[in-house]
């Protein structure tokens, strides 16, 4: 089975992935790592080099790969993924796929973002919390429909990583 962590940038697709991979005792894959090995580049390179269109056509065809030649996998998708092309399509009609959403709220994403943004390009021109806090909310609402296409939704706001991967395999097992 190939298990898909959905969510908006700091939902804790990584951190909740690698610690479900290792309590299924499945391989963890984040997608964005995956596109950066097989480009050679970092994200942020692929995008000033090549631009968008070229990388979300790169990350349909290396989630296509994933999809097709996986089996007992956790892959941590980017916050876009979704969102881009048939991504969404491929994820829902996957037979031997299961995909949640870790839906985490605007104030603690922003709190959370906002100490880490210098990492994240996206936002990394974001100085205050009240900007941030918007960018947040106009993308989620962008999202949404997309998001609210995975199998199951999980809120995670206040729960801790352990709370959270106890509520996922309630799902799988």
């Amino acid at each position: 089975m190939i298990i898909v962590l959905i969510g908006y940038m700091g939902s804790g697709k990584s951190t909740i992935g690698k610690e479900l991979a290792t309590a299924l005792k499945y391989s963890f894959l984040d997608l964005d790592a995956y596109i950066s090995d097989k480009e050679e580049k970092s994200i942020s390179e692929i995008f000033k080099t090549k631009g968008e269109i070229y990388f979300r056509k790169k990350e349909t065809e290396y989630l296509t790969e994933i999809l097709n030649s996986s089996k007992n996998l956790v892959l941590g998708l980017g916050g876009g993924t979704p969102c881009y092309g048939e991504n969404m399509k491929l994820i829902v009609e996957h037979p031997n796929l299961k995909s949640f959403y870790l839906k985490l709220s605007i104030p603690l994403l922003t709190t959370r973002l906002f100490l880490e943004r210098e990492n994240r390009p996206l936002i990394s021109s974001i100085n205050s919390e009240d900007d941030l806090m918007e960018f947040i909310g106009k993308h989620l609402f962008e999202r949404s429909h997309y998001y609210s296409q995975a199998q199951y939704t999980l809120n995670t706001d206040h729960k801790t990583p352990q709370e959270v991967l106890e509520e996922l395999l309630v799902y799988l097992i």
